[in-house]
């Protein structure tokens, strides 16, 4: 479904990504692990089309992204939701009005349609009713991260992009949002594309892995392939061995 072909990024003169090229097949999981600082988030923003590349083409279904303009831009904003690393939730707004956000700004739905949508969406990230009545700042960091991820699903989108989506949990919440990762994609059937570097947590989630160091995919395949991997800085960063992490 996308496809990233020789895609380059530099700030400040400095290359950020190097000829990056990936497929994300529709419908699975695909996971880019690495340690921080490699081009991983970057990666996912020009997916986004948060950010336009210096060169190369981000393909959704054959069309490339950057030359998208007007309703096609529109439209293909609407098939994509984003879990940033942050959560991103507005402070001054309860949970109910935060998950709202996109449907009210996006769509012409009846307030009875939305109130429905949301609601669904709290049951679905096994958050409870009285919830909804909250602000951020009343929620533990899970809760947060929960709401942010009913947020991204409320449109029922095609793509979801999920940036370092445990960053901050501890290890039972982190497993609990990847197992809502994994639940929610078996119900919905979205292409997604996950930024971690949790290991081996994401090894359960993903359908295919792609390592990326120094602005590179350096491999690419399946859990398994992955894990068996032959290159030492594949296993390197498998193992967490100090010397890689801090090359």
């Amino acid at each position: 479904m996308i496809q990233i072909i020789d895609l380059c990024k530099s700030f400040n003169g400095q290359l950020v990504l190097d000829h990056v090229n990936l497929v994300l097949p529709k419908g699975k999981i695909t996971v880019v692990i690495g340690k921080s600082g490699v081009g991983k988030s970057v990666l996912l923003k020009h997916i986004a089309g948060l950010l336009k590349p210096d060169a190369g083409r981000v393909l959704v279904e054959g069309r490339d992204i950057n030359h998208l303009r007007g309703r096609e831009l529109y439209d293909y904003k609407l098939r994509l939701a984003v879990l940033f690393q942050g959560g991103a939730l507005f402070d001054s707004l309860t949970v109910f009005e935060n998950i709202a956000f996109p449907l009210r700004e996006k769509t012409r739905l009846p307030e009875s349609e939305i109130a429905h949508r949301v609601r669904q969406r709290l049951e679905e990230m096994n958050l409870p009713p009285e919830v909804e009545y909250k602000f951020p700042d009343e929620l533990s960091g899970g809760m947060k991260k929960r709401v942010a991820f009913a947020r991204a699903m409320v449109q029922e989108p095609e793509i979801i992009l999920f940036d370092e989506p445990v960053t901050g949990l501890d290890p039972p919440m982190a497993s609990s949002v990847f197992h809502l990762i994994i639940k929610t994609h078996q119900d919905h059937g979205y292409t997604a594309l996950v930024v971690s570097h949790d290991i081996p947590e994401v090894f359960q989630v993903a359908d295919f892995v792609a390592m990326m160091h120094r602005g590179r995919i350096i491999a690419y395949g399946t859990p398994p392939e992955i894990q068996a991997h032959p290159d030492p800085l594949v296993q390197a960063f498998l193992h967490g061995e100090p010397d890689f992490l801090e090359a």
